[in-house]
């Protein structure tokens, strides 16, 4: 069986590199023979909040775990960063977020388009091989809106805005501009608001689950809908692909990020806490998704990406209660959002393909969110050039069912206030003293008013994934050798083999820098 399926990837990959469009080939890809591509992206979705991650998870992601038993689960998975906007740039660029012009923190309201107009994604590239691409859900990477002629600080939502999902490669956007709660609520379909805000709602307590800012509503959008109302648009998008062209949909979702609303249906439904509700409707979100591509007949050649921007909020996730009920959304790491340890950044990420990967597998080496760009472009045949995807490795030859294939790859990881650490095969250099968060202690800020408190953290992962012992005093040598190579990859403006390439901002090379950062 290994044969044949070796046999026709040899066949399918010499169609597509000789009929896929690369830069400066006229040629259009034979649409037939590429897989679909569905990118399901949860927000603030702890790596224990799946159960087939976490045997222990007090609730049962069914239709997420249905992904893994024709797909890889990655075990040591990656986001970039702890927080959201700088993890969705990197898995349309395929590059680290710091080389943007975002060293760190957040796109907020008014905040222009991060992703530069010559910058390729991950949809752009599929374009160019005839993929009808789509994104629907939480966009958080900015763009430009139009402003009131007679007051340039005031939204015109009459507008249409510049430099939208569909300036970065996306055929049809549907999209919020951020988390949903961050003002304007206001839904943006194809460079147009949807509806012109008729209210200001008032903002909630940000120690409740409900939290939100204040800010302009518009009439069509309600809080507790709009997790129903992404999905099913996406189920509408995937049904309107009935051409023979194969689609790409980015499908980032807004939940179980604050505001915490699940639907009436999933009120309760958890026995623990409206989080966990609101992750069971995330699940409930994935299977229309499976429901509709297996009545379509697409399931078998689409590729369904689960993953989560970072890890939960212990603070909107109330971790108190939920480990009181024996629930670790962190599923033992240290920290959780905004964070350089471990429950920061490491995330579920499951990669399906029924059409070649027939029962489940693991891989447990580290891969990051990052390197997704780089693997559809080895699963379609399309050539990247020096200056696209700079920081993503491809994790192809697992797909192509060579599971004995081992990455090798560092992983670089950012914390919400803009601290890195590379982490080496088990080794991990946290280039900070604290968290590098705002909720777990000690936090930057605090750890440097300990006095003895070493500059670094060094952990061996293998040996103590919680984090708990810093071995940076007895490897002096190697917390050396891992600095340099940080700087190297910095001045490099990749991680990857390759030409140099410049980095959007000036991102100092030194490890003072990233102290007092």
């Amino acid at each position: 069986m290994k044969q044949i399926v070796i046999r026709y990837w040899l066949f399918l990959s010499m169609v597509v590199l000789l009929m896929s469009c690369s830069r400066g080939t006229e040629k259009q890809p034979e649409v037939a023979v590429l897989p679909n591509i569905v990118y399901i992206l949860a927000d603030d979705m702890g790596y224990g909040d799946v159960s087939v991650l976490n045997p222990k998870s007090k609730i049962r992601t069914t239709n997420i775990d249905l992904l893994s038993e024709t797909g890889i689960v990655f075990t040591d998975a990656h986001s970039t960063s702890a927080v959201c906007t700088p993890s969705r740039y990197s898995i349309l660029t395929g590059r680290y977020p710091w080389r943007s012009d975002l060293p760190k923190g957040v796109l907020w309201t008014k905040d222009k388009a991060l992703i530069r107009p010559e910058r390729e994604t991950v949809a752009s590239m599929l374009q160019k091989q005839g993929y009808a691409t789509g994104v629907i859900g939480k966009w958080h990477l900015g763009w430009n809106w139009g402003f009131r002629d007679d007051d340039p600080q005031e939204i015109d939502f009459s507008k249409e805005i510049k430099r939208s999902p569909n300036d970065a490669g996306f055929d049809y956007s549907y999209c919020l501009l951020a988390s949903l709660d961050i003002p304007p609520y206001v839904y943006v379909e194809n460079k147009k608001a949807t509806a012109v805000p008729d209210s200001i709602v008032p903002g909630t307590s940000i120690d409740q689950y409900d939290f939100w800012r204040t800010g302009p509503l518009a009439p069509d959008l309600r809080f507790e809908d709009v997790l129903p109302n992404f999905t099913r648009r996406a189920v509408d998008f995937i049904k309107d692909q009935k051409d023979g062209k194969p689609f790409f949909l980015y499908f980032p979702l807004t939940a179980p990020h604050t505001p915490i609303v699940p639907s009436k249906e999933f009120q309760g439904k958890s026995g623990i806490n409206p989080y966990l509700d609101f992750c069971l409707e995330v699940d409930w979100s994935v299977g229309e998704i499976i429901k509709v591509l297996k009545q379509n007949n697409m399931y078998n050649n689409t590729i369904i990406v689960f993953a989560s921007d970072n890890g939960s909020s212990s603070r909107s996730a109330n971790y108190p209660v939920l480990l009181s009920n024996g629930h670790n959304s962190s599923a033992g790491f240290r920290g959780a959002k905004g964070d350089i340890f471990e429950g920061g950044h490491r995330v579920p990420f499951i990669f399906s393909f029924p059409k070649l990967l027939k029962g489940k597998s693991t891989y447990e080496h580290p891969v990051s969110l990052v390197d997704f760009m780089a693997t559809v472009a080895d699963v379609t045949g399309f050539k990247l050039e020096e200056n696209m995807a700079e920081d993503s490795f491809s994790f192809y030859p697992l797909v192509n069912n060579e599971r004995d294939t081992i990455i090798s790859r560092p992983v670089i990881n950012a914390s919400s206030d803009g601290s890195m650490a590379l982490r080496e095969s088990a080794w991990k250099l946290e280039m900070c003293a604290g968290s590098g968060g705002w909720l777990s202690h000690p936090t930057n800020r605090e750890a440097e008013a300990i006095e003895g408190l070493p500059k670094y953290q060094l952990y061996n992962l293998d040996a103590d994934p919680s984090e708990r012992y810093n071995l940076m005093d007895e490897n002096e040598k190697r917390v050396a050798g891992m600095i340099s190579r940080f700087s190297k990859y910095v001045k490099n403006g990749r991680t990857t083999s390759g030409a140099p390439q410049k980095n959007d901002t000036e991102v100092p090379e030194s490890q003072e820098w990233i102290i007092e950062r």
